[in-house]
């Protein structure tokens, strides 16, 4: 079989069309099970938390692939012009624009049309096409359900690689620091303990720390990314209380105590308290997740099994592929990093393209993503 192109399009069109923002997916998961049962996937339906999943059975017994598509998006900025509509879909100069075009929904129209055009009688195995929610905000802890009832023994994820291969990606921890003061009339700050002041001294610790770094990943990076203080507004009290938060991206072989003990350490003699933050956010489906805000970073050696079975499927379809690793956090974290389940990447587009005014996928590589993950499950799934 072939892929239809134009078919192809036109459901990436379809898709970009419909809002998906993490946690309000549903309209996307209907016109994905649709599209499924128009293609002619088995056991089509939702979990728990509302992925979506499909299945093709090979005509031989073998292992199991999953291939996985995240389907929320990020927002749209207030005040940030588009010159496309950024839901309209809009096809120009072989571009089509849109929210969620590179990230990912290019991606999953490839792979879900990829994976009906192969020849069901020279697999051997199953391929496990999982469309998922709230990547953006939990990266990978909802694919808990699908990892259950299916136990993949490879993963391959379609986030940007610009149609080269990732063998790994950054991590990430959301982390809190608190500092608890002593309120007094801010006409007589003496009298109290200023918890805003405290914290710049605790910033300004935690800023001169020498991060770690990976040959491929470079450095660790922890970005500032929000300060509270408490009672606010004021109304002539000085702060008692005062929270900041970082974002800190991890490399391979980090843990939560790896990551805090520096910070534990500093809070000693700068009087604060360091911690991972809590997820807790509701489904679509009304299920409510609360897990941890660290999603730890993997790595795979470039002569594993699966890097080197990835590369001869995509060379067997005419690509010419690089290797490279994520710098930013995927579902890998929970597959690879978590689970230990072998799992690469491949997709079209960069990843600079994702989360960006006037995202687009050049319609090319959307077209030559879909070959290459012909080639890659056909080199997986080959009859023995």
């Amino acid at each position: 079989m072939s892929i239809d192109f134009d078919a192809m399009i036109g459901f990436l069109q379809s898709l970009v069309q419909t809002e998906s923002l993490s946690c309000r997916e549903k309209p996307a998961m209907e016109l994905i099970a649709r599209e499924m049962n128009r293609l002619g996937y088995e056991d089509v339906g939702s979990d728990e938390y509302g992925n979506t999943v499909g299945v093709i059975h090979g005509a031989h017994r073998g292992p199991t692939l999953m291939l996985d598509a995240h389907t929320d998006t990020v927002g749209i900025a207030p005040g940030v012009d588009w010159e496309h509509d950024p839901f309209g879909a809009v096809i120009e100069e072989n571009r089509m624009y849109g929210r969620g075009t590179a990230d990912m929904k290019g991606a999953l129209a490839a792979m879900l049309h990829a994976g009906a055009a192969l020849d069901r009688s020279r697999i051997a195995g199953r391929i496990v096409f999982s469309a998922s929610v709230m990547e953006e905000v939990v990266e990978g802890f909802p694919l808990d359900p699908v990892i259950k009832r299916f136990e993949p023994d490879l993963v391959l994820i379609g986030e940007a690689t610009d149609l080269n291969i990732s063998h790994g990606g950054r991590g990430r921890a959301e982390i809190h620091l608190e500092t608890i003061g002593r309120p007094a009339h801010s006409s007589s700050p003496h009298l109290g303990a200023n918890a805003a002041i405290m914290m710049i001294e605790a910033v300004r610790a935690v800023e001169a720390l020498t991060l770690p770094s990976d040959p491929e990943m470079g450095h660790a990076v922890m970005a500032l990314t929000d300060i509270l203080s408490e009672p606010y507004p004021g109304h002539s009290m000085i702060p008692s209380r005062c929270r900041v938060t970082y974002d800190r991206r991890t490399l391979p072989g980090e843990t939560e105590e790896t990551v805090l003990a520096p910070l534990w350490e500093i809070g000693k003699r700068k009087n604060f308290r360091a911690a991972i933050g809590e997820a807790r956010y509701t489904t679509y489906t009304g299920v409510e997740i609360r897990v941890p805000k660290f999603f730890p970073a993997w790595k795979l050696d470039t002569q594993h099994d699966l890097v080197r079975r990835t590369l001869d499927g995509l060379r067997s379809a005419g690509f010419d592929p690089g290797l490279t690793v994520w710098q930013f956090c995927t579902n890998a974290a929970y597959t690879a990093g978590l689970l230990d389940i072998p799992t690469v990447g491949f997709g079209p587009c960069r990843e600079g393209q994702a989360h960006t005014v006037d995202e687009y996928i050049d319609l090319a590589d959307f077209k030559s993503a879909a070959g290459g993950y012909m080639g890659i499950i056909r080199h997986m799934l080959a009859i023995p």
